[in-house]
């Protein structure tokens, strides 16, 4: 017994010792259960940024996607701004990748966080051709009460909705500036006015593929989009203190009293609905689920590296 537990032993380091494209160990070990068709491109919500300080948006999640096989990346995109703007500087990156590639690649998936799955589904209804899947994590697709509140408090235009537009750019351009984004200045108000009610139903009204037709339904699992066939996926969780040493969890337990249905903090769970919904009650607040705070999630939910991971095996089953 003690000669085959070292033979294994043996094995399973001789296995992590030589690239996991060697046919007869792909057969025993599964190296690309995350190698998708096309690309994963992660999209990130508000106060977006690819990496401040060492410290990634998406934190550890890229590596534990690569590592299964993944071919990831992740867009620069301004911290406040509309998701339409936001969409056609997404849109810039992506022909760039696809031109660089020099063919290799033509679709990717986006996998869009918060107000990154707004900036995805208004890729995918104007560019069409560049878009495989849209799979939406945490998006409030029916607006957020939060932004009703701010808009309401602080009008645009009033002395206090002027003095609020000034220090929430200021964060939004300092992000930026830490990021090394170098586009735009940040625009607080073309955010907000797309999360509150009206903003919202207007972007909807516009954009309507993969909504749902009732409330809390389920939306269409597939568009088609000019002739291109688009697969649509959501999830989202409902907890907004999730770990006592978390600092975003006293943040998400006061703005989640401003939502009337079971919500992350600031996505309700119904709103979150968007596609083929694979599950909307994740013991998750809103940033959990790219792993933030710098990994304190609860330890009694599926990881957010795990939970990607399953998610990208999910796309690459589906051809995607």
């Amino acid at each position: 017994m003690k000669k085959l537990y070292l033979a294994v032993l043996c094995l399973i380091g001789a296995a992590a010792s030589v690239p996991a494209q060697a046919g007869w160990l792909s057969s025993l070990f599964d190296w690309n259960e995350a190698k998708t068709r096309h690309p994963i491109v992660l999209v990130p919500g508000i106060f977006a940024f690819d990496s401040i300080a060492g410290v990634d948006y998406w934190y550890r999640i890229p590596a534990a996607l690569e590592a299964e096989g993944a071919t990831v990346f992740v867009p620069e995109i301004n911290a406040f701004e509309s998701s339409v703007m936001r969409g056609e500087s997404l849109i810039a990156q992506l022909d760039e990748i696809r031109a660089a590639s020099g063919g290799r690649i033509t679709r990717f998936n986006l996998i869009g966080h918060s107000q990154g799955g707004m900036t995805s589904r208004y890729v995918m209804n104007v560019r069409p051709d560049l878009v495989a899947s849209v799979s939406t994590a945490h998006t409030p697709h029916q607006g957020s009460p939060l932004a009703d509140i701010v808009t309401g408090v602080a009008p645009e235009g009033t002395l206090q909705g002027v003095t609020f537009e000034i220090l929430a750019n200021a964060i939004g351009d300092l992000v930026n500036l830490l990021s090394g984004y170098d586009g735009d200045d940040s625009n607080i108000y073309a955010m907000l006015g797309e999360f509150n009610q009206p903003g919202a139903a207007a972007f909807n009204t516009q954009f309507p593929a993969g909504l749902p037709a009732s409330a809390c339904g389920e939306g269409a699992s597939q568009v088609t989009i000019n002739g291109q066939n688009i697969r649509l996926y959501s999830w989202s969780g409902t907890s907004t203190i999730t770990s006592v040493v978390d600092p975003s969890d006293a943040l998400f337990a006061i703005t989640g009293l401003a939502i009337n249905e079971a919500n992350d903090g600031v996505t309700g769970r119904c709103s979150s609905h968007f596609g083929d919904v694979i599950k909307d009650n994740y013991t998750m607040n809103h940033i959990d689920v790219n792993n933030q705070v710098l990994g304190l999630v609860s330890l009694f939910e599926t990881s957010p590296e795990t939970l990607f991971r399953n998610h990208a095996n999910r796309l690459k089953q589906a051809g995607l």
